[in-house]
């Protein structure tokens, strides 16, 4: 099975249909997956979304909605159904994916929404929105199978079947003693597997690996992802056993951290959506872009300065752009790396040495050999050796703060507790201008006049 991709066929049948009756609608719906549907949502009014989904069956309702994009707004829609189909949708919903939603909604509107639900089911998304949302107790869903440490084979089994009947999916048996304290995991095939009637105790694991309500989302994904795991017991302080958070959500956790750092390190606040219009937009860019102006007339005061320097050698103008967007290039490409390598682990401080002197030696060598071909062709073009020496100089210089700055300024604000990714890139354009400005102009100053 190939993944969906949109294209104008989809739309234009969804949209035709849409134009029919009912029957036709839901004979055309029948034909996508849940998935489908909330990705075709992104190109549908609030008015085309609620009828599709009043016509859906409630199991498939509730994948729609679960599926859908912060950016399609979900909670806008289910305020917006009939109060019994929204709680038949809410109901349906795993307690983790319902908060997602409700989270999104003001105080009264989630009341309206909680207050239609039975006891348990709003207690239980109650205590959710108690945590927040970037930590395990956020992600968590407390929908799990767990048995206790005393139980036999058949015990164990017996409740198995019974608590599944809640649950879609499982793959870990959660161990608990008799306050509920976590006491470790037990897999499924190896309570089937187990000869005789012997007890839980006998096959749990109890080094298994943990999170508290506290941890940070990303430090979750990585446990995930280091222990191979399919889900991760989150428990309080007292190790009583709260829930679990599942692989699906990390994988959707690791999509928006990674999409955070891409646009913080692009100068743009995470708080724009990607599907936000023009002006969140303006509001979200602009302040970055008047730093990066400030920072900018550093680079200007050089040039200033060099005045003299220009007005002799005009011909310096034309290298001057080469270098400076070289320069900007290899920081950028130390700074990726670098902030890459920062978010999946915790650099000790020789590793952090180790990272800086690795960009120092490629900076170094790509700007030899990138120096060494302007340096060829200024001596042809321009029938300017010593032209061409400075500018090799210049150029190695420059690639060299390049790789030093990619990679020391993200590793020295992450050690001040700043995220590297925010102010990053603004700092490093502005040395990799500013240096590249000044080993230009300096050294043809001092050389060539």
């Amino acid at each position: 099975m190939q993944s969906f991709e949109l294209d104008k066929t989809d739309l234009s049948k969804l949209r035709k249909a849409i134009e029919g009756d009912d029957a036709l609608l839901a004979s055309t719906l029948a034909e996508y997956h849940a998935s489908e549907i909330a990705i075709l949502f992104d190109n549908l009014n609030s008015e085309d979304r609620q009828r599709i989904i009043n016509l859906l069956e409630v199991e498939k309702a509730s994948e729609v909605i679960a599926e859908m994009s912060e950016e399609a707004h979900p909670e806008e829609l289910l305020i917006q159904l009939h109060p019994e189909k929204r709680t038949e949708i809410v109901e349906e919903l795993d307690y983790d994916d319902a908060t997602d939603i409700i989270s999104q909604l003001d105080e009264d509107e989630q009341q309206e929404i909680l207050e239609d639900l039975s006891a348990d089911d709003a207690q239980s998304i109650r205590n959710l929105l108690s945590y927040h949302e970037e930590t395990a107790g956020g992600l968590m869903n407390t929908q799990m199978i767990t048995v206790n440490f005393n139980f036999t084979k058949k015990d164990a089994i017996d409740e198995i079947i019974r608590q599944s009947e809640e649950i879609e999916e499982f793959y870990t048996v959660f161990v608990v003693d008799n306050a509920g304290v976590f006491k470790g995991i037990v897999s499924l095939k190896d309570i089937i597997k187990a000869k005789g009637n012997v007890k839980i105790t006998e096959m749990v694991k109890p080094d298994a690996v943990y999170v508290k309500t506290d941890t940070d989302q990303e430090e979750v994904a990585k446990l995930l992802s280091q222990y191979n795991l399919t889900s991760i017991p989150v428990v309080n302080d007292d190790l009583v056993l709260l829930g679990r958070v599942t692989f699906d959500d990390v994988i959707d956790v690791l999509e928006d951290e990674n999409t955070e750092d891409i646009l913080k390190i692009s100068g743009v606040s995470e708080d724009e959506e990607l599907a936000g219009n023009w002006v969140d937009a303006v509001k979200s860019r602009l302040p970055w872009l008047i730093i990066n102006l400030g920072t900018a007339f550093l680079a200007s005061a050089v040039v200033r300065y060099y005045e003299d320097t220009l007005a002799h050698l005009a011909i310096l103008s034309a290298y001057m752009t080469i270098i400076a967007g070289m320069g900007g290039n290899a920081a950028t490409q130390a700074l990726a790396v670098t902030v890459r390598r920062i978010s999946l682990f915790d650099l000790t401080d020789r590793q952090a040495y180790r990272t800086v002197l690795k960009e120092f030696t490629v900076g170094m060598i790509n700007g030899a050999v990138t120096g060494l071909i302007v340096l060829i062709f200024a001596y042809f073009f321009d029938a300017n050796l010593m032209l061409g020496l400075v500018i090799f100089m210049a150029m190695t210089g420059n690639l060299i703060i390049a790789g030093i700055t990619g990679a020391g300024i993200p590793l020295l604000l992450k050690r001040i507790g700043i995220d590297p990714a925010i102010a990053s890139s603004i700092i490093i354009t502005t040395f990799t201008d500013v240096f590249g400005f000044l080993l230009l102009l300096g050294l043809a100053s001092k050389l060539l006049l």
